[in-house]
């Protein structure tokens, strides 16, 4: 069973790949679809892509993945990505006309765009979210403390910049 602790280090990952998810299935909606395959484009990849989203979230918690690396997050959407709009396609029936396996090359290039976009949010939206959290919640404290070392790391970089 996953505990509520684990549940609160995956929210802001999962809202993001949500939002995601729901703004690029809406945009079919400009291409003249109806309204019904416009929700069901919407929820078919905002359900996965929040799944992928929160899961990274757990993932930082448990040291899996470091703030502040992209590399990592980098492999791991190109797995999630492809994976979430092969549901997608799956259940819309639309662009799947040249294969899977081209289909799925495609998105694991498009991913590393997703993954800037998701990471850039990522680190803007957790480090509030841990510090409301960290108080009753040992893994959420762990992983502010990582946050707040990688600050400090930084910190010696932005001045020696500032002087030039």
């Amino acid at each position: 069973m996953i505990e509520r602790q684990s549940l609160e280090l995956a929210l802001p990952g999962a809202s993001i790949g949500a939002g995601a998810g729901a703004l690029a299935g809406g945009l079919t909606l400009l291409a003249g679809q109806p309204a019904g395959l416009v929700a069901l484009s919407a929820l078919s990849l905002a359900v996965p892509l929040a799944f992928f989203g929160g899961l990274y979230g757990v993932l930082l918690g448990h040291g899996v993945f470091r703030p502040g690396t992209f590399g990592p997050v980098g492999l791991y959407w190109i797995a999630g990505f492809p994976l979430s709009r092969l549901v997608q396609e799956s259940l819309t029936g639309i662009g799947l006309a040249d294969g899977v396996l081209p289909f799925l090359a495609y998105q694991a290039m498009l991913s590393l765009g997703f993954a800037i976009g998701f990471l850039w949010l990522h680190e803007r939206f957790m480090p509030p979210w841990l510090l409301r959290h960290a108080e009753g919640n040992p893994r959420a404290e762990t992983l502010l403390s990582q946050y707040i070392s990688h600050a400090e790391q930084m910190r010696p970089r932005s001045k020696k910049g500032a002087r030039r």
